[in-house]
């Protein structure tokens, strides 16, 4: 009997890649010999696939195994390769018919029971299978709400292997309830996010996050502990527009690889903050057998948020310099490179000395000045020169504090609906200004249209010269006060950055510097 064919699919970051399935029982001594550069997870699937085939009520070939992942020269990596693995055993044991499978793509993980568990990048699996041409998709019924994300195609869910053979041998499919909802997303609770209504005060960090949302503009906070860094943090995303259908695909997709847990409804930008004792590989990405997205491809079109940003390990936070620059991160390891989108916006926050205390007259900041400089020159300069907006957060005054009883609406109390409402407005404006060009915010201007197309005002290109001149900023930060600039023109409708607004930018760059 000539060997079984069947496909699947290999992940590469965000690129798939068919792989044909060749599976051969011939005489000889019994054996077992899986081909095709497989790693230790994927070795372990005969084991998983003996014990699921007979505790399925399935004998195990007591003949010579060959079984032939193709294309040879990839590395393969995973458990998604169970199920076409046993389906070929069967199909060779001439237990199930000989159909055409050419066009049908299997996934999914076996348990020792039989029961097929979830696997990770299924959606991103399923965009490159509907590229490639195939017609039907067999996976775990928990990886199904996310299939179905994916349009033309024919995905069929399944709770256990008998349930997948029933249905190549009877074409009987039987949803289960999990099927047949997977379409009523709105009982999806939303996203978590902490009102701007919620933070006392901190009417200048509050405006200076609402232009950085406008404009997808990097902030440093810096302030004692306290004072609600963290709180604004997590409030950004509240400011920042709904994903659109093509941006939260590709979320979902980074989020599916990774295995991390995000709502496959969720349109909200995406908020990630891990902690300051992270590792390089876990902020940019890598790993050895499966290459698998960083903390700053998590946050790509959301908010990267790293607290105690001083606390970071050396070169921890320098690691992020090249992406912030380029928007994506490329990964090479011996297995292969992998570029993943990285277009996030980076929030840091730092206490202003290591006991948090040195605000205000400093009263009670018992730090020297030469342990106050180290702890502030653990953020490099090459770093902070990529920061548009550095603010200085001080804690929240007494009457300030007393307003958290008012209601909404009274006096200055807004809410980031709000907010986001003027933030969408300044957008639009923006989203006009670029209709013919390939950029869509204001922080990805190039630099010669910001010397060409999108000059300010004569009195404020001037300003800028004279600060230029002076060494006060850099070139980059000449840009990227230009490009805040044209945030707050857009949040205040002005057809061009006027001095004002450009002297405002330039202090919401400067206002915290590092001396």
């Amino acid at each position: 009997m000539p060997a079984i064919k069947l496909n699947s699919i290999a992940l590469l970051g965000l690129t798939g890649t068919a792989i044909e399935i060749e599976v051969d029982i011939s005489d000889g001594l019994p054996n077992y010999t899986l081909l095709g550069l497989p790693d230790s997870a994927l070795l372990e699937a005969r084991d998983r696939v003996r014990s699921a085939l007979q505790n399925s009520g399935f004998g195990w070939p007591n003949r010579k195994i060959t079984i032939s992942l193709s294309p040879a020269w990839l590395p393969k990596s995973g458990s998604n390769f169970d199920l076409p693995i046993a389906i070929g055993l069967l199909l060779s044991n001439a237990i199930l018919p000989n159909i055409d499978l050419s066009k049908d793509l299997f996934l999914g993980e076996l348990g020792l029971n039989g029961q097929l568990r979830p696997v990770r990048g299924v959606l991103p699996a399923l965009v490159f299978a509907k590229r490639a041409g195939f017609k039907r998709v067999y996976l775990p019924n928990e990886n199904l709400p996310e299939a179905k994300l994916v349009s033309d195609l024919n995905i069929y869910g399944f709770n256990s292997l008998n349930q997948v053979i029933e249905y190549l041998q009877t074409g009987n499919y039987f949803q289960t309830e999990s099927n047949l909802n997977y379409v009523d997303s709105e009982n999806i609770e939303p996203d978590l996010l902490i009102d701007f209504a919620d933070i006392s005060g901190q009417k200048n960090a509050k405006l200076a996050l609402q232009i950085a949302a406008v404009g997808g503009h990097h902030t440093l906070l810096i302030g004692p502990p306290g004072a609600g860094k963290t709180m604004l943090a997590q409030a950004l995303p509240g400011l920042l527009p709904e994903l659109e259908n093509e941006a939260a695909l590709e979320v979902t997709s980074l989020h599916s690889i990774s295995g991390s847990k995000r709502s496959i409804y969720s349109k909200t930008p995406p908020f990630v903050a891990p902690h300051h004792t992270t590792t390089a590989t876990a902020l940019v990405g890598g790993g050895s057998q499966t290459i698998k997205p960083g903390a700053i491809s998590l946050a790509h079109r959301g908010v990267l948020f790293i607290d105690e940003a001083p606390e970071c390990k050396s070169g921890i936070l320098d690691s992020l310099r090249q992406p912030l620059e380029t928007n994506s991160v490329t990964i090479t390891r011996a297995i292969g490179s992998v570029t993943y989108p990285a277009n996030f916006q980076l929030v840091l926050a730092a206490n202003p000395c290591p006991c948090g205390k040195f605000t205000g007259r400093g009263r009670g900041c018992a730090c020297s000045q030469l342990q106050i400089r180290r702890y502030l020159n653990r953020l490099s300069g090459p770093l902070l020169d990529r920061i548009d907006l550095k603010l200085l957060v001080e804690q929240p005054t007494r009457a300030e504090l007393s307003n958290i009883d008012k209601k909404i609406g009274e006096k200055d109390v807004q809410t980031s609906a709000d907010l986001r409402r003027q933030v969408k407005r300044a957008r639009s404006r923006s989203n006009a200004r670029f209709k013919q060009f390939p950029w869509q915010s204001n922080s990805q201007i190039p630099a010669r249209y910001l010397r060409g197309d999108f000059l300010a005002e004569q009195s404020a290109m001037t300003f800028l010269h004279t600060q230029l001149d002076k060494e006060r900023i850099s070139a980059r930060g000449f840009h990227k006060i230009l490009r805040t600039a044209w945030s707050i023109a857009d949040l205040q409708e002005s057809d061009r950055p006027t001095l004002e607004q450009v002297q405002l930018a330039f202090n919401l760059r400067t206002a915290g510097e590092i001396e």
